[in-house]
């Protein structure tokens, strides 16, 4: 029962985070694009250093993601999307990974490497 429940919060957390992102960035994007607000945003030291920090961490989540996919299209497909869309994309992976878990996986599964073949 408690599996099911963190299976459950781990779902409810990262599918908010898809969400939530997606809406803001369509908002966002259809408020402004972001070659306008670059030069402004730019300008902005900490907007720079949190736009840094937002890469570091994706750079971070994404040597996870390279250690669980074997094989080299799905390795260069999630960087492309991890570093274009951002927690959009990472929310997506974790979401994926956890609806393929089997009932009887523990959620702590989905942090080891997918089988080859």
């Amino acid at each position: 029962e408690g599996e099911c429940r963190v299976r459950l919060l781990l779902k409810l957390l990262f599918g908010g985070v898809f969400v939530w992102m997606a809406l803001l960035t369509i908002s966002t994007s259809l408020s402004v694009s972001l070659w306008q607000a670059w030069p402004g945003y730019a300008a902005n030291p900490w907007a720079v250093a949190t736009l840094y920090d937002a890469y570091f961490g994706f750079a971070t989540f994404y040597v996870w993601v390279l250690y669980k996919e074997p094989r080299l299209g799905p390795r260069v497909l999630w960087f492309l999307l991890i570093m274009g869309l951002g927690n959009i994309a990472t929310s997506l992976y974790v979401l994926i990974q956890l609806f393929r878990l089997k009932p009887e996986e523990p959620v702590e599964s989905i942090l080891r490497r997918a089988p080859t073949g």
